[in-house]
C-alpha cells in the first residue's frame, strides 16, 4: 500500500529456541500414542455411563408424562414431582456432552478424604461419585490412587466412581497442586478430547521422587510413563492459541491456582474479582457460580442466581458456559432489562449515564413522590348528585398523615387516604340530605355515589395522585421546573443534559430509577392487583402441598423444588423454569448475584441489585482501569457503597470498640441503610481478589496498552503480566501525515484493504473462515457501511441466524466490545477513542488474542507512536 507509514512493533524474544526433534522425542511420540489409546478406553467408559443414565432418565420422563393428568390431586402432584425431577436431570446430563472428561490425577496414596469427594447434593443417579462407592473399588480409580476429573461426577450401576466432579473436594488438587505443595498428587494429566475422541494427553509431574519410586499408578496403557515423556505446550497455552468461535468457552480444564482460589471461595458477603484484560475474570465468575451451586445447592436451588452483564451481546457470548458445567438455574440480564415489562432501547452519552447513576436520586425521587401528595390551600367544592360538599385542607392533611403511618408505598397508601376522605365526605352528605349516617347500608350507598362522582375523583386524585414509575420519570425529564424542584443540587447544564421529550425511549441508566420509583410508588391497587393477591395465597397453599409430595417421594436431592412443582400443578402443563419465574417477578430475591463489568454501575444500579439479594451474597467482577465514564472510581469500596460493604480490617476494628459505641453506630447505620436500600448498613463483609496474569493478550500489545493509557493520565491501578508473546502481534499504520488520511475515498479504500489483509493473514494461520476479527472504531455505523462496499467483507459480516457473534467480521465500538475477545482487532483512530475515554481505549486495545492492527488518520497517542528499533 503506497503512502502508508506502517511499523510492526517487535515482540519480546521467546524464552527458548526450537530444537531439532531428538530420538528421545520420537520415542515419546510412541508413548503418547499408546497412552492416548489407553485413555480412550476410559473416555469410552465414561460416555457409556453418561449414555446409560441419560437413556434411563429419558425413559423415566416419557413414562411419567404418559400417565396423563387424570386422578386425584395427590396422584397428579406425585406424577408432576417425578416429571420435573426427570426433566431437570435430562437437561443436566445433555449439557455436559462436550469434553466430558478432561483430566486425570495420579495420587501417591489413596487420600483419606476420598469419601467426601462426591458430595454434591445431586440426585443419586448422577452423583458426583466418590472414590469409595457402595460397590467397592472401581477399576478406573485403581483403589483410590487414580481419579479422572470431568464436568460432572458419574458412578456406574454398582455406585463405583467413573469420573470425579471438578468441584468435588478431592478435585481441588487438580487445580491447586504445585511442585512445592503437591497435595498428594504425583502426576496431573490433561486429556484433550473432541466429539468423544481423545486427541492428546499431556503430563505434569509434581512429585518426581514418588514417580521414580513407583509410588504412582502406571500409565493408562498399563506401562510406566517416565517424567518428560508426555510434556507439551501445555493445555493452557493450547487453549489460548485456539481460534475464537464467537462464544466463550469454559476453562474447567485449565483453571489456574489464583483463579481456583476465587472459584472455590465462600459465597458469603461481597467478593470483588479485580482483573485486568484477559485475566479470565468472567470465566472465573461463571465457574464460581457452578461451584456455589455444587457446594450450596440447598440454599440456591429455590432462589437461583442472577447474572448481570454489560450488554445482551455479552450475555449471548457467555450463555453456553454454565449449561456446559451442568447448571441451568441462572437468570441472565442486563441493567437495561432488569425490570420486567420495561425495556431500555435508547443510547445516551456516558456523562448522562453517570449523572443518572448518582446517589442524589435517592432523595430526589422521594421528593418527586412526596410531591404527588398535596394539601389544597383552600377548601375545594365537590358536587355529588346535586349536593355541594367541601373537601377541607385539614381533612386532607389528616388523611395523608394517617395513610403515611402504615409505611406503605404511595399507590398502596392511597387506599387508606381515599377511604378516610370518603368517610368525612359521607358524613357531610348525610348531614346535608338528612340521612341516617349510622346506618351501614345508607353509608355504603352514599360512599359509592361520592366515589364515582367526577368532581370527587378529580379533587381526591389531585391531592394524592396515582401514577406509574415510567410516568413520573417522564415528567421529571420533560419538565425542567419540576426537576429543579426535586433535585436542586443539579446545575443548569446538568439539567439540560437530562432533558427529554415526552414519549422518549428509556435508556439503561433509566431502569434503576424506574426500579427505585417502583419501590416508592408500589403497584396500582386495582382489581388486577387484588386478583394477584388471591393467586399468591393460592400459590402458597400449592407450595406447601408440593413440599409434602416431594418429601413423600424422596426427591429432595436438589433437582426439584416445591416452587417448581407448584407451577406444574397450578398450570396443568409444563413447569415454568426458575429463570422464567424470577425474570417475570420484579420483587424476586436471589441467593447470589454476579455482576460483570461492575465498574460501570452507578449507585442507583447497585441499590436495585441490593434489593434483589437481601443476604448480600455477591460476586463483583471488573477492572477499574476499564471504566468508560468521565470520572473513574478510585476504589471498589467507592463503587460498592450502596451494598453497605466493610472490609475485613474495618470489621475487626468495629468489633474492638465498646458496646455502647457499637449500639450508637448500629442505630446510625440503620438509618443510613434504610436511606440507601441496604438491609444491614455497613455490615456486609467485602473481600477483594486481584487476578494478575493475562492469558489472552500478547505481552507486546499489553505493554503498549498500559503505556498508552498511562500517558492519557489513567495508569492501571492493577497492572497485569502476559504469559506469552507473539512475533508481529502489533502493527501501527499512521496516516496522520499522509494525503490518504484526509481524502474520504482514499481512506475508505485503504481501510477495506487493511481489513482484507488481516483476514487473509488469519486464514493462513488457522484456516479459511476460521477465527474472528473485530473492527473497533468510534463510529461503527459509518465504518461498517464503508467496509460493506467490498463484497467479500460484506459476506464476512453476515450474521447466521441473526447472531452477530457468529459472523467472521464484526464492527463495534469499544463499549460493545467489553468482555469479548477476538483473534484479530483492527483499531481505528485510537486518539479519538482515548479523548472520549481512556478506559474505552484500554478495552479496545486488549481484545485480541493474536494481533492488533492500528490504523489512524489522527496523530497517534503516546504509547502507540513509532518505537525505537529492537523494542
Amino acid at each position: 500500500m503506497r503512502g502508508l507509514v506502517s511499523q510492526t512493533i517487535p515482540s519480546r524474544p521467546p524464552h527458548s529456541q526450537q530444537e531439532t526433534p531428538s530420538r528421545a522425542e520420537e520415542d515419546a511420540g510412541s508413548v503418547r500414542e499408546r497412552e492416548m489409546r489407553g485413555e480412550q478406553v476410559v473416555v469410552d467408559l465414561a460416555y457409556s455411563e453418561l449414555d446409560r443414565q441419560l437413556a434411563q432418565a429419558r425413559h423415566s420422563l416419557a413414562r411419567t408424562e404418559a400417565q396423563g393428568v387424570s386422578g386425584t390431586h395427590q396422584s397428579r402432584g406425585e406424577r408432576d414431582a417425578y416429571a420435573v425431577h426427570y426433566s431437570s436431570l435430562v437437561s443436566s446430563l445433555e449439557g455436559v456432552e462436550d469434553r466430558l472428561v478432561f483430566g486425570r490425577m495420579d495420587m501417591s496414596t489413596s487420600p483419606d478424604d476420598a469419601s467426601d469427594s462426591g458430595s454434591s447434593g445431586r440426585v443419586p443417579t448422577s452423583a458426583s461419585g466418590s472414590g469409595r462407592g457402595m460397590g467397592g473399588s472401581s477399576p478406573v480409580t485403581d483403589g483410590g490412587r487414580r481419579h479422572y476429573v470431568g464436568r460432572i461426577g458419574l458412578q456406574d450401576a454398582q455406585h463405583r466412581e467413573v469420573i470425579l466432579d471438578w468441584r468435588a473436594p478431592l478435585a481441588r488438587a487438580f487445580y491447586q497442586a504445585t511442585a512445592s505443595e503437591p497435595m498428594g498428587l504425583v502426576r496431573r494429566r490433561h486429556i484433550d478430547t473432541r466429539a468423544r475422541q481423545v486427541l492428546g494427553v499431556e503430563d505434569e509431574v509434581l512429585d518426581l521422587t514418588a514417580l521414580e519410586a513407583g509410588q504412582v499408578p502406571s500409565g493408562s496403557s498399563g506401562t510406566a510413563v517416565a517424567a518428560g515423556d508426555l510434556q507439551g505446550e501445555g493445555a493452557l497455552i493450547a487453549a489460548m492459541s485456539s481460534a475464537r468461535d464467537g462464544r466463550m468457552g469454559d476453562i474447567v480444564a485449565t483453571i489456574q491456582a489464583e483463579q481456583d482460589r476465587v472459584v472455590t471461595s465462600s459465597g458469603r458477603g461481597v467478593l470483588v474479582v479485580q482483573g485486568g484484560p484477559g485475566t479470565g475474570k468472567t470465566a472465573v465468575a461463571l465457574h464460581r457460580v457452578a461451584y456455589l451451586f455444587y457446594s450450596e445447592r440447598e440454599r440456591l436451588e429455590r432462589s437461583g442466581v442472577l447474572l448481570v452483564g454489560p450488554s445482551r451481546t455479552f450475555l449471548r457470548y457467555v450463555e453456553q458456559v454454565l449449561p456446559s458445567l451442568g447448571e441451568t438455574g441462572v437468570v441472565s440480564t442486563t441493567i437495561g432489562d432488569l425490570v420486567p415489562g420495561v425495556r431500555a432501547t435508547a443510547q445516551e452519552d456516558a456523562r448522562v449515564a453517570e449523572l443518572k447513576g448518582r446517589s442524589l436520586w435517592v432523595k430526589a425521587l422521594e421528593r418527586a413522590v412526596r410531591g404527588l401528595q398535596r394539601v389544597p390551600d383552600a377548601p375545594r367544592e365537590i358536587e355529588v348528585q346535586g349536593v355541594r360538599l367541601s373537601l377541607e385542607p385539614d381533612d386532607v392533611r389528616e388523611a395523608a398523615s394517617r395513610a403515611r403511618r402504615g409505611g406503605k408505598p404511595h399507590n398502596l397508601a392511597r387506599e387508606a387516604f381515599v377511604i378516610w376522605l370518603l368517610e368525612r365526605l359521607t358524613d357531610q352528605y348525610a348531614a346535608a340530605t338528612n340521612q341516617d349516617a349510622s346506618d351501614a347500608d345508607t353509608r355504603a350507598w352514599i360512599r359509592e355515589d361520592i366515589r364515582t362522582a367526577r368532581d370527587a375523583r378529580r379533587e381526591i386524585n389531585l391531592c394524592w395522585m396515582p401514577t406509574t414509575p415510567q410516568g413520573l420519570l417522564e415528567r421529571l425529564w420533560s419538565r425542567p421546573a419540576l426537576l429543579e424542584q426535586v433535585a436542586p443540587s443539579l446545575s443548569e447544564q446538568e439539567r439540560a443534559l437530562l432533558r427529554r421529550e415526552p414519549g422518549s425511549a428509556l435508556s439503561a441508566a433509566d431502569i434503576p430509577l424506574i426500579d427505585e420509583l417502583a419501590e416508592l410508588l408500589g403497584p396500582s391497587e386495582d382489581a388486577q392487583a387484588r386478583r394477584a393477591r388471591l393467586e399468591a395465597r393460592r400459590r402458597e397453599d400449592l407450595v406447601a402441598y408440593a413440599a409434602q409430595a416431594i418429601e413423600s417421594q424422596e426427591l429432595g436431592g436438589g433437582m426439584v423444588s416445591a416452587e417448581m412443582l407448584a407451577d406444574r400443578v397450578s398450570q396443568g402443563g409444563p413447569t415454568l423454569t426458575l429463570a422464567e419465574r424470577a425474570r417475570a417477578d420484579r420483587t424476586w430475591t436471589y441467593g447470589h448475584v454476579v455482576v460483570d463489568e461492575a465498574q460501570e454501575l452507578g449507585t442507583m444500579a447497585w441499590r436495585a441489585l441490593a434489593r434483589r439479594c437481601p443476604v448480600r451474597s455477591f460476586t463483583v467482577v471488573g477492572d477499574l482501569a476499564q471504566y468508560s465514564g468521565p470520572h473513574a472510581p478510585g476504589s471498589w469500596g467507592e463503587v460498592l457503597t450502596a451494598l453497605g460493604t466493610a472490609s475485613a480490617e474495618d470489621a475487626a476494628e468495629a468489633q474492638g470498640r465498646s458496646r455502647s459505641q457499637s449500639r450508637h453506630r448500629a442505630r446510625s447505620r440503620s438509618r443510613r441503610g434504610r436511606q440507601s436500600g441496604r438491609s444491614r448498613g455497613g455490615s456486609t463483609p467485602l473481600r477483594e481478589e486481584a487476578l494478575s496474569v493475562c492469558y489472552r493478550t500478547p505481552a507486546t500489545i499489553m505493554e503498549a496498552a498500559e503505556e498508552t493509557v498511562t500517558h492519557l493520565g489513567h495508569p492501571p491501578v492493577y497492572p497485569v503480566r502476559s504469559v506469552r508473546d507473539l512475533p508481529g502481534c502489533l502493527e501501527v499504520t499512521d496516516l496522520s501525515q499522509s494525503p490518504q488520511g484526509a481524502q474520504p475515498d482514499a481512506w475508505a479504500s485503504l481501510l477495506r484493504e487493511v481489513v482484507a489483509q488481516e483476514s487473509a493473514r488469519l486464514d493462513e494461520q488457522v484456516g479459511a473462515g476460521v477465527g474472528r476479527i473485530a473492527v473497533i472504531c468510534p463510529s461503527p455505523g459509518r465504518t461498517e457501511a464503508l467496509l460493506r462496499q467490498d463484497p467479500d467483507l460484506a459476506a464476512a459480516m453476515e450474521a447466521p441466524g441473526g447472531d452477530v457473534l457468529r459472523s467472521r467480521l464484526l464492527v463495534v465500538d469499544p463499549v460493545l466490545s467489553k468482555g469479548l475477545e477476538f483473534d484479530v482487532v483492527v483499531l481505528v483512530d485510537p486518539a479519538e477513542i482515548g479523548e472520549r475515554s481512556a478506559g474505552d481505549l484500554y478495552v479496545a486495545m486488549t481484545r485480541p488474542t493474536r494481533r492488533l492492527r492500528v490504523v489512524s488518520r489522527l496523530p497517534l497517542p503516546r504509547g502507540l507512536e513509532a518505537r525505537p528499533s529492537g523494542r
